[in-house]
């Protein structure tokens, strides 16, 4: 049996398993992606001690430092927990091994909200992405939209103007609200245009996004021909694997934690994102 188990090997979870394993406690982790949405990230530049790097050298610096004490670090993900004596049974999914632990720690991050409308499936990774570092460079010198106004939209615009003829950033709000540093990059930018109050209504192409829908007219139409959109309008926790454990969640379906990080069961501990 092991002290505790770590779900989910983003920033939160490996910094667990560093702690976990300086108190010398039989840790498990397990997750899918080392370092989680981080590696996503262009580049990182409020990490105290490092005044910039990628978001993948900062997970590879994570995951090296948990290396550094007797941690197991599973590549898998976790199907079900359920509460078994006084401790808990933790099921992963690709193994379809059981673990058992005295304490659950859950770190599992979140997910890419989505917009919601007709193309957005059709087309995912037809033009549809989440992922500017991943798919920026598909878009040389054509046309792009980013759907969000949040600085991490601002930052999926910049990566983009890097190699796309023209970025558009397309918000439903009255102003787009990145950070002060991106928002004077984002002016700077000669091939970035804001397109404030309005809204995509759908995503169209023939076997790859040619075009989206407005709810109102930009340049005198509602179709607005792109050859790729990218969205960025928020995250959602991912905690459905709490929620079946008996978790309690608050209305953003975030894990409610106190000043410990413990939930209301006892032994199950949250941290990172998804709280």
């Amino acid at each position: 049996m092991y002290d505790t188990i770590i779900i989910g090997t983003g920033c939160a979870g490996l910094a667990g398993a560093m702690y976990a394993g300086r108190l010398n406690l039989k840790t498990l982790v397990i997750g899918d992606i080392a370092g989680g949405t981080i590696i996503l990230t262009d580049t990182v530049e409020n990490y105290p001690g490092f005044k910039k790097l990628t978001g993948q050298e900062l997970a590879d610096k994570l995951l090296e430092h948990a290396k550094d004490y007797p941690v197991e670090i599973m590549e898998d993900k976790v199907a079900g927990v359920a509460e078994q004596g006084d401790g808990f049974l933790v099921k992963t999914e690709r193994e379809g091994k059981d673990f058992l632990a005295k304490t659950i720690i859950i770190a599992t991050g979140t997910r890419h909200k989505e917009l919601d409308v007709p193309g957005e499936k059709q087309f995912h990774n037809k033009g549809v992405h989440n992922c500017a570092l991943c798919d920026a460079p598909l878009y040389k010198n054509k046309t792009v939209a980013v759907v969000g106004g949040s600085d991490s939209a601002a930052k999926e615009a910049l990566v983009l103007a890097q190699h796309a003829a023209k970025v558009y950033m397309i918000y439903r709000g009255e102003q787009i609200r990145p950070e002060p540093v991106n928002m004077k990059r984002i002016q700077a930018a000669k091939n970035i245009e804001i397109i404030n109050h309005t809204n995509v209504l759908e995503i169209k192409g023939e076997k790859k996004v040619t075009q989206v829908m407005l709810d109102k007219p930009y340049q005198g139409s509602k179709e607005f021909k792109l050859d790729g959109v990218f969205v960025a309008i928020g995250l959602i926790p991912l905690s459905g694997l709490a929620k079946r454990l008996g978790v309690e969640l608050n209305a953003k379906g975030e894990i409610i934690i106190d000043r410990e990080s413990r939930t209301n069961i006892p032994g199950v501990f949250a941290a990172g994102d998804v709280v």
